[in-house]
């Protein structure tokens, strides 16, 4: 196992619980992160949102309508989520991107999409040539959604509803280290309130 991979006897030792389903490694742990550290996750969010963007655009310029805020990982609450997240893992945090926080309003959604890079892509080289291929995401909501806002992983139709505190995990590849189609996911849209999520995606080689 290379330094910035996790594994299945990594999350299963850690009380993730993994999704049935020979397609893809997804894996669930509720209560992950408390109310309070949440609620300050989101204030960080707030404060320094932005339009998100997205990688390989297909032209479609509703594909990602939610906002984005890049955290600052010397913020108390962002160091010690990165602590958690490296336990949990077993990946040594310096081959995580920086911890991402999004946001999404009534209406607001991010397609179905993958999250690695299309290696056919003009993008590609762009975004790999330092770091490498994704590897594994880790996820996590910050708030209970009133309504709608689910992640729906298409292929198995598996879909999985935003509660405060709750980890989803993914392997981007398949065992033989190919890209894994079947991680194909829909952040659905929010049908009443706000939705807060953060992302740490990590990379094949150190991050930057």
């Amino acid at each position: 196992m290379g330094p910035g991979e996790s594994s299945s006897d990594i999350l299963l030792r850690a009380g993730l619980q993994r999704v049935p389903s020979q397609r893809l490694e997804l894996f669930i742990k509720r209560d992950f992160l408390d109310p309070l550290h949440c609620e300050t996750l989101i204030d960080l969010i707030e404060a320094e949102r932005r339009p998100s963007t997205i990688a390989n655009h297909n032209g479609d310029d509703n594909f990602r309508t939610s906002e984005t805020c890049d955290l600052h990982h010397d913020h108390p609450a962002v160091a010690e989520l990165d602590r958690k997240l490296a336990e949990i893992s077993g990946i040594d945090p310096v081959y995580g991107e920086r911890l991402q926080g999004q946001r999404y309003e009534v209406g607001q959604e991010f397609k179905a999409h993958t999250d690695y890079f299309e290696p056919d892509h003009a993008d590609y080289q762009t975004y790999c040539s330092v770091s490498g291929q994704r590897t594994w995401t880790f996820m996590i909501y910050l708030n209970t959604v009133e309504a709608g806002g689910a992640t729906r992983f298409k292929v198995i139709d598996k879909i999985i509803q935003p509660e405060v505190g709750k980890l989803l995990a993914w392997n981007n590849r398949r065992p033989d280290g190919s890209l894994n189609a079947a991680t194909l996911h829909h952040a659905m849209k929010v049908r009443k309130g706000l939705k807060y999520v953060i992302t740490r995606w990590y990379r094949e080689r150190p991050w930057g």
